[in-house]
């Protein structure tokens, strides 16, 4: 599932040919995907511009004229593609993307399931094989007692972030620290890959009780987890399976990994020497170095 950094990344790609731009027609094919499409959804999106996108933890948050927030999971293989004018083969901001000559028309695909036409000519199509992802539709002034909303915690990226933040949620829970950071409730947007990530960093054990870990350790760990997830924002997330861009392009984080998805492998610190382990947490995967995390 696309984490935080492809969401910021898709997100991203998907402001520069949507702010400020009016959505002239919406093409539904199906009723719905993981949910049922919001009622009359084209009806309420139609002719309308679109203000500003932002994001809080995965969700994609368009920010629709008349006082409307459009909700955008990506679920597991859900992906926007950015088809501009055949006129204009490339899209401003940067990421581009040119249709080739004598390419179908953007949107017949079989999994292509939603598309919107601004009215500047650009076609943006929404394609999920899994359909595991979704769209909502809310007042602006609901949107934090939206039921996929309202019990998100600190964005890991924001000020409200912190070791105080850590050391209060965890000062209490015997339940391990990897578990923990993958409470949505305690921080939002962390998942499995950079939780792994951050936690290898900052040499603390997987399997440690939450509450175990010293003020010291946690700060320690909200820089680890800042640094990881800016590298991969920076980098344009990681492709794994059905993930990309908006434009399509791919992601490279994946190839900085230093412990996730390297099972047997050395471990990338100096003088370690020591082999890289998988247990299952939660019915997760979770990869750590046994003798450099404690």
């Amino acid at each position: 599932m696309p984490e935080l950094p492809e969401v910021e990344t898709v997100r991203r790609g998907l402001a520069p040919v949507l702010e400020g731009k009016r959505i002239a027609r919406v093409t539904q094919r199906r009723a719905g995907l993981r949910y049922p499409f919001p009622d009359r959804l084209a009806e309420r999106l139609e002719g309308r511009k679109v203000l500003r996108l932002t994001r809080r933890a995965k969700y994609i948050l368009i920010h629709i004229e008349g006082g409307e927030v459009l909700i955008v999971h990506l679920g597991m293989s859900g992906r926007f593609t950015i088809h501009p004018p055949l006129k204009s083969p490339k899209r401003p901001g940067l990421f581009h993307y040119a249709v080739p000559d004598g390419a179908p028309d953007a949107g017949e695909g079989k999994h292509d399931h939603i598309m919107w036409d601004m009215a500047d000519g650009t076609r943006i199509v929404y394609c999920d094989h899994r359909r595991f992802g979704f769209m909502d539709l809310v007042g602006e002034g609901a949107l934090d007692e939206n039921k996929h909303l309202a019990k998100l915690g600190p964005e890991p990226l924001g000020n409200a972030f912190s070791a105080a933040t850590l050391i209060e949620n965890f000062k209490t829970r015997k339940t391990p620290v990897k578990s923990a950071l993958l409470d949505q409730s305690t921080v939002a947007g962390l998942g499995n890959i950079y939780v792994c990530e951050a936690l290898f960093r900052s040499g603390i054990g997987p399997e440690r009780a939450a509450a175990s870990l010293t003020p010291a350790r946690l700060e320690r760990l909200t820089a680890t987890i800042r640094d990881v997830l800016s590298e991969a924002i920076e980098a344009g997330g990681s492709t794994l399976r059905d993930y990309a861009q908006a434009d399509g392009e791919l992601g490279y984080f994946q190839h900085r990994f230093q412990v996730y998805d390297r099972e047997g492998e050395t471990c990338s610190k100096p003088k370690c020497g020591a082999r890289v382990k998988r247990i299952a947490q939660s019915g997760r995967s979770t990869f750590f170095c046994p003798k450099c995390q404690k």
